[in-house]
């Protein structure tokens, strides 16, 4: 029901347009940058993996985990997550979590 209501006639310049054209400015960076170079490599993830539960009282965190691959989807580019590893978690632990790799390549 947000998504309608947002989408409506009287907010359309407030929120979509407004959305839009900034879509369109990460999309232009992403172009300048492939005239640079072939691909994109960046971590999936801030972080390695957390253990199951573990994050649960820090919403944020959550949310945060997977924001380096929002920016391929704002902009349409395709876009490979491979697992690539293994690293001790951040609080010393001493069980192996995943960590991620993500590949970007230019819109063709």
């Amino acid at each position: 029901m947000l998504g309608s209501f947002v989408l409506s006639s009287g907010f359309y310049d407030a929120y979509f347009r407004k959305a839009s054209l900034v879509r369109e400015l990460i999309r232009e960076d992403f172009r300048k940058a492939f005239d640079e170079v072939n691909i994109i490599v960046t971590p999936t993830a801030p972080s390695v993996a957390w253990k199951i539960a573990e994050k649960v009282d820090d919403p944020l965190k959550m949310y945060l985990s997977d924001i380096f691959t929002v920016n391929a989807s704002l902009a349409g580019l395709p876009g490979l997550t491979l697992p690539v590893g293994y690293s001790l978690p951040e609080d010393g632990g001493t069980i192996e979590l995943p960590v991620g790799l993500q590949i970007l390549g230019p819109l063709l």
